[in-house]
């Protein structure tokens, strides 16, 4: 089916980008003026910034608790933005829905970002995150009250990237704890060969994220010292995916990075990982951060409370 008319027709009437090298701060600055005010905001039964005392310094988390029990599993997530975009405040809404479609305390962290913070400053504040949860998050008067049993790392996009990539380190680290990762569309080789994945040629442009802005966009990322090859930087590229956790892979049908997540999917499979892959027609990019609210994409909540409820 063709891209969603909804988002055809916002694309056809976003303004074309000013000339010149991007601008970090004044992508930002665009992206926060499109933030809700609160009073428009989906209703939590709790929600908190605090920071989180972690190996890595005290790291930033906004705390969303969906009802008044005394524990719950918790769901950790990194938002996208290439690296060097995004904040808690751009997906709140994201973070809301999740916390009360999944019945998870989500804890959303606010990682430092390039290039103003080289790699790996960002993925070690998400892995530093999970780390202190997986070994503080039972403990009383610490505002989790992490059930001890359900643990999940999720991420859209560049979120998605750091959720794979922390689920790996992880392991290798002998971390347990980590019981599932939510992959919404993840960007997982940055190395951008246009020949690797035919959705990269298929989905180069009209749909939003176009193939050749992948490169400048995590450009910035890149050069701060994230070596495409790495698998931390690139998960796709670990070599042996068993033992990760079970995985949802969300992607979407114009997506130019659908394909890699789709891959990725298969590769957990063949490795034994039980994993689940869900492409959403007529979706593109970044769908579920901003066109979640259509018909057609609001399933994509409850479909993640189902997979992790076993249901999936």
């Amino acid at each position: 089916m063709p891209l969603h008319p909804t988002i055809a027709k916002f694309i056809a009437e976003m303004p074309a980008p000013p000339p010149g090298p991007l601008d970090p701060e004044a992508m930002r600055a665009a992206d926060e003026s499109h933030v809700a005010p609160m009073e428009k905001r989906l209703p939590v039964h709790s929600v908190q910034d605090k920071t989180v005392p972690t190996s890595v310094g005290d790291v930033p988390v906004r705390v969303y608790t969906p009802t008044p029990a005394e524990s719950h599993p918790v769901l950790i997530y990194f938002h996208g933005g290439a690296g060097f975009l995004g904040s808690l405040n751009t997906h709140d809404h994201v973070t809301r829905e999740l916390a009360n479609a999944t019945e998870c305390v989500v804890v959303a962290v606010d990682y430092r970002l390039a290039p103003e913070h080289a790699f790996p400053a960002g993925l070690d504040d998400c892995y530093a995150v999970v780390q202190w949860v997986a070994e503080h998050g039972t403990e009383p008067g610490n505002g989790l009250g992490w059930d001890g049993q359900t643990l999940v790392v999720a991420g859209d996009s560049s979120g998605a990237n750091f959720a794979a990539a922390v689920s790996a380190k992880a392991l290798d680290e002998g971390l347990n704890g980590i019981t599932h990762q939510v992959l919404y569309y993840p960007s997982l080789d940055l190395d951008f060969d246009v020949e690797r994945y035919e959705s990269l040629k298929t989905n180069a442009v009209g749909n939003g994220l176009e193939t050749a802005m992948l490169k400048p966009f995590n450009a910035f990322y890149l050069d701060s010292g994230a070596d495409p090859a790495d698998p931390l930087v690139s998960p796709i590229k670990r070599k042996d995916l068993s033992g990760l956790p079970t995985t949802l892979v969300i992607t979407a049908e114009y997506d130019p990075l659908r394909d890699e997540g789709e891959v990725y999917g298969q590769k957990l499979a063949d490795a034994g990982v039980p994993v689940t892959v869900h492409r959403y027609d007529s979706a593109g990019h970044g769908f579920v951060q901003h066109f979640s609210w259509l018909p057609e994409f609001q399933g994509v909540f409850a479909e993640t409370a189902e997979f992790l409820r076993g249901q999936g």
